[in-house]
């Protein structure tokens, strides 16, 4: 054997077999982006709208004459173009598969990506471990070189077929092959690069090689052992589709299309605080992030402080909800669902609490349900909420929403919605793109950071509920999801409170909602918000500060009987974190146990309170020892 051939192979020889392809990011993108499924949208897009304009022609054939005959004749061709494709939708989001061909075609890139990093890194694992003398082996014989050079080829072949470009999801995914590589080689890229090395604040790096090499080595394997190389793919397999810690049942008569209302019974040995929790979630999601795994579940952690728990479950709508508005999921669904608990438990107090859009639908509700009971001359029945990143204000400046805003005036088409997905509703991947493009490189930082964690063994299981639920959102009922778009996000309804509900009393009956007299009815509003969400930015999430109870026009309090709004340095979904959580439910906690006060107390609170600005924990049990 030649002194050539017994020369290991370098990891650079390795990834320039693999090529630069749109996995690299050669263009310094700061997002993803499906410049493919955009080009395609467009042109499927100005298709239908030019069929729209063909059949608005052909409808006035008195007044266009031989035009509207040719219209006429021009939209019979085009639709027998354009029903092949709206027909491949619906089967797509019927079958649960993205509509969107080219995306879809990604997806099998991630799952064959995958296999390929879980069979190069099972070729070296002996007994569970990495076994540094079969790399060494193969990285120094000819036979081995060849076999290393032919997958790195087969990497590339898929890597060529991608049709993203940026910080997308098959970056992620070649940043743990080229670690992967380095583990082989035991040898440094020559550009410097150690994907997942770990470094000191100034960014020198705060281990040895050989230590990031053993330290490496125990991320693949723990991969390997999980075959968690695909998220999507890992979370299916490791939840087998069934998410959520904490029993719950059905009420009997809560049906209502596919709408449910969960009762959560008290865990053995806990007795009832008397105050019931109704919690309510985003149309688009399970409503299992709020019980995600135990230590990661508020259902779990109010249960055992004797909390009733009922929790709206709006489950997957079909064909039969696709008309169905905002005046059923945000009225008809809360009017019935609380009745039935007031009946069960007539004594006890009722909380709300709600996330993200949740927030933003029951708050509206909560204010025509003053309007209607102080009208009737009975108190409200309901005093506090805690809402969870849920926006209420949607404009171009203060709100943070001008990127979203921006992006539906640019893309979103209601005639276009309903043409597609009128049959189907809209399938949680068209709601996924749109998020993807107001949260720069978010595919790029889930994949990565999972991957980041894999060191610690338990952290791969740990996740495995919540890459679950992020990748299995559910589908929005296309009259909803045009209502909300048109109303709430562009025409900022709410905020300027001419959103619309429907009443029992004919006073109130499809008129605007007066959000305003939240305050007069005595609610009080825990408005809990992150300084790094994209999604509902800080300057969206104003209810407590807008319709609460305010003192000398300060909004921000730790006097008791008052609003809470807090503000911390967090993204949109912190309840995946343990840390953040915890914070979460001790300031919340706080807020429930206060007493309700009466209007007497309200004005001495007003004549007493200390406006104070709470941006942490530490500020609010300071402040209370104050007291």
């Amino acid at each position: 054997m030649s002194i050539e051939n017994n020369t290991k192979i370098t990891p650079d020889e390795l990834m320039h077999a693999c090529g630069f392809s749109p996995a690299d990011n050669t263009e310094n993108i700061p997002t993803a982006l499906p410049w493919k499924s955009k080009l395609v949208g467009r042109q499927i897009r100005s298709l239908f709208e030019y069929k729209r304009t063909l059949d608005s022609i052909g409808k006035d054939l008195w007044m266009f004459g031989p035009f509207a005959i040719s219209a006429i004749w021009q939209s019979a061709i085009l639709d027998s173009f354009l029903r092949p494709v709206k027909a491949s939708a619906r089967l797509a989001v019927g079958a649960s598969r993205n509509p969107d061909i080219i995306a879809d075609m990604n997806g099998w890139i991630y799952e064959s990506y995958s296999r390929l990093l879980y069979t190069l890194t099972g070729f070296f694992i002996i007994d569970g471990k990495f076994n540094r003398e079969k790399a060494r082996m193969i990285c120094t014989t000819p036979k081995g070189k060849e076999y290393l050079k032919n997958y790195m080829d087969e990497f590339r072949q898929l890597e060529y077929q991608y049709n993203n470009i940026g910080l997308t999801r098959l970056k992620a995914m070649k940043e743990l092959l080229k670690c992967l590589v380095v583990l082989i080689t035991e040898q440094p890229l020559s550009d410097g690069q150690l994907p997942f090395a770990k470094k000191n604040p100034d960014g020198a790096p705060a281990t040895s090689f050989e230590q990031y090499l053993a330290e490496n080595r125990t991320r693949m394997e723990n991969l390997y052992e999980a075959n968690a190389f695909d998220i999507k793919e890992y979370a299916e397999r490791a939840t087998l589709g069934k998410i959520g810690c904490s029993t719950y049942e059905y009420v009997e008569g809560s049906l209502n299309h596919r709408v449910k209302l969960r009762y959560y019974p008290l865990p053995e040995g806990i007795t009832s605080n008397g105050k019931i929790m109704y919690m309510t979630t985003p149309l688009i999601n399970k409503p299992e992030l709020f019980d995600l795994a135990s230590g990661k579940s508020v259902v779990e952690a109010l249960l055992k402080k004797g909390y009733i728990i009922y929790m709206v479950d709006h489950n997957n709508p079909g064909w039969e909800e696709t008309e169905l508005g905002l005046d059923f999921y945000g009225k008809t669904i809360h009017d019935l669902y609380l009745d039935i608990i007031k009946k069960r438990h007539p004594q006890d107090e009722i909380y709300v609490m709600a996330y993200c859009m949740g927030g933003t639908l029951i708050l509206p509700y909560l204010a025509r349900r003053a309007e209607e009971l102080l009208a009737a001359g009975l108190p409200m029945d309901i005093k506090k909420i805690a809402l969870m990143a849920s926006p209420m204000k949607f404009d171009d400046e203060d709100s943070g929403h001008n990127p979203i805003r921006s992006l539906i005036r640019r893309d979103y088409d209601p005639y276009l919605m309903k043409e597609l997905f009128g049959a189907v509703n809209i399938p949680p991947q068209v709601i996924e793109a749109g998020m993807n493009e107001i949260q720069p490189g978010v595919q790029y930082t889930v994949v990565l950071g999972f991957y980041g964690r894999a060191e610690i063994k338990e952290s791969i299981t740990d996740a495995a509920p919540f890459l679950y639920w992020l990748t299995h959102g559910t589908k929005f009922p296309v009259s909803s999801h045009i209502q909300w778009i048109q109303n709430i996000f562009i025409g900022n309804q709410i905020y300027e409170e001419k959103y619309c509900l429907p009443s029992g009393n004919p006073k109130f009956d499809g008129k605007p909602v007066n959000m305003s007299i939240l305050k007069k009815a005595g609610v009080r509003i825990f408005d809990y918000k992150g300084s790094r969400d994209p999604i509902a930015p800080a300057g969206s999430c104003v209810a407590g500060e807008t319709w609460g109870q305010t003192v000398q026009g300060n909004f921000k309090f730790t006097s008791e009987g008052l609003n809470r709004t807090i503000e911390k340095n967090i993204g949109h979904i912190f309840v995946v974190s343990r840390k953040l959580l915890a914070e979460f439910l001790t300031l919340v906690e706080d807020f429930f146990q206060e007493p309700s006060l009466n209007q007497a107390d309200i004005s001495k609170s007003k004549r007493s309170a200390k406006p104070e600005v709470i941006s942490n924990v530490v500020d609010i049990k300071k402040l209370q020892m104050e007291k």
